[in-house]
């Protein structure tokens, strides 16, 4: 008999094929297939909405499929003082709404064709835990299938990659039609004449950010003192003046108490009374996570109390060889962060060489206009002792290639420790950031110093010059 091995353990050569069971097909799972299935490994990956799951089918790829549109408004909008003008510019929200869903579709069936070509048994279904006493380190599921009878499967390693749902408030129930959450946009025929957003984190400043561009009215309700509240606070006030100066109706410090349908529209009651009244509303007040489905509490898995599957840096839950990624996990709700946790797992749970993940190098951006990017160290941390470092705050005023494309609203900062010299992270506001971060995170990643990256030339004209001129006035001589 073949001595038994942990989850963790390689399958030795000429052994038993291990077999994996990913529940969950978005970018943590469908990763994790892949790089499962090139180790050789025997896998099923079960997703119950669509290859890709909610990440590409109603979340990031559709969203930032939308705003890709509002962003080329915004230039036309912002031309004039360019000499270059338009006329009768159209908005076909039927049309643009229909680009989104088929390009979110197309992408789920290209991932599909991928996995399937390496070799990945899918199963279009639900999958959840069996109660096994004693593991065994082999573990057993129920599958139901969409179509057909539920079944049950044995596999030596489960990978829990369910993701998360909008939460919902019970005063403002949503209605797919003027009260929405972020799923139930693309559904609209017309553009929201006056769209009321409930929430001014990523996801509400972002839609916020592009229905301004397409020409409705945006009221944004924000319960602290500046939009996006947990991002640097220089870059979240130089995107509410944006906002501001394009016309958006920014309500700090208030929260939404309720949200009903009237005859013509929605009426969002704020907690001191005020009525904000608009033609739809948008719910933007976090996720919650679909962890309720699996069988967790029965088969041991720690669950904390909001729901998320707490994980070591290798994706490890407290159950060998019970793995989890994504959204489930409560870790940045990344789609670049789910498909590394997912590829940990997996080198991890086949006795691969792996690196543990590690959150201060992950960049992260805001897609609003102008986008905000982050990497690395905070302004926080500086400022509360946390981390021993310079910072330089350069404005895109100053950026020759920012005036020629008319677009100076944002800055680069970086920073650096004081005691080598590396560059600690960074931050930067402008139309681009998503690709102006990745040379400040490839810094923090290879623990560059700021003359490393001050003698890097660059482009001239290019926002990048702004990076690096920063690491110049950062070098100590």
């Amino acid at each position: 008999m073949e001595p038994a091995r942990t989850a963790a353990s390689p399958t030795p050569k000429g052994a038993t094929v291990a077999r994996v069971a990913i529940i969950g097909g978005g970018p943590a799972g469908y990763e994790a297939a892949l790089v499962a299935s090139q180790l050789g490994a025997e896998v099923t990956l079960i997703e119950a909405t669509g290859t890709g799951g909610a990440c590409v089918l109603s979340d990031c790829v559709p969203s930032k499929t939308f705003i890709a549109a509002s962003n080329v408004l915004t230039e036309i909008h912002e031309s004039a003082a360019m000499g270059v003008g338009a006329v009768d510019t159209t908005i076909d929200a039927k049309a643009v709404n229909g680009r989104v869903r088929r390009l979110a579709t197309q992408q789920s069936a290209d991932i599909a064709e991928k996995v399937v070509a390496a070799g990945v048994d899918i199963v279009y279904g639900h999958g959840a835990l069996r109660v096994d006493q004693q593991y065994n380190y082999v573990h057993e599921l129920r599958v139901t299938p969409l179509e057909g009878e539920a079944y049950d499967m044995d596999c030596d390693i489960v990978l829990l990659c369910t993701g998360a749902t909008p939460r919902t408030l019970p005063s403002a129930p949503v209605d797919g039609e003027r009260i929405l959450s972020w799923r139930q946009l693309y559904d609209l025929d017309e553009l929201p004449e006056h769209l009321v957003v409930v929430g001014s984190g990523v996801t509400g400043a972002e839609f916020a950010s592009a229905y301004l561009a397409m020409g409705s009215e945006v009221t944004l309700i924000s319960s602290r003192d500046r939009v996006m509240p947990h991002e640097d606070a220089d870059a979240a006030e130089t995107v509410g003046k944006v906002f501001r100066k394009r016309g958006m109706d920014i309500r700090n410090h208030s929260r939404a108490a309720a949200a009903r349908r009237t005859e013509t529209g929605v009426e969002v009651e704020l907690d001191d009374g005020t009525v904000v009244t608009g033609s739809h509303a948008l719910i933007c007040v976090g996720s919650i996570p679909n962890s309720g489905e699996l069988g967790l509490g029965e088969y041991g898995v720690t669950v904390d109390e909001r729901g998320f599957i707490p994980v070591d840096k290798v994706s490890r839950t407290n159950v060998p060889g019970v793995y989890a990624a994504g959204d489930v996990t409560g870790v940045h709700a990344l789609a670049s962060v789910a498909a590394m946790q997912g590829r940990i797992a997996i080198w991890h749970a086949l006795g691969e060489a792996v690196r543990p993940l590690k959150l201060a190098n992950v960049a992260a951006n805001v897609f609003t206009d102008p986008e905000l990017a982050s990497v690395g160290v905070s302004q926080s941390d500086v400022d509360a002792g946390k981390a021993d470092c310079r910072v330089v705050l350069l404005p895109l005023s100053s950026n020759p290639r920012a005036k020629m494309v008319d677009r100076t609203e944002g800055f680069v900062k970086l920073f650096a420790w004081n005691s080598s010299g590396i560059v600690a992270g960074g931050v930067v506001v402008a139309s681009r950031a998503s690709e102006l971060i990745t040379p400040i995170a490839l810094a923090v990643e290879q623990r560059l110093t700021v003359e490393q990256l001050a003698r890097t030339l660059t482009i001239y004209p290019s926002l990048s010059g702004s990076i690096a001129e920063a690491a110049r006035q950062l070098m100590e001589y």
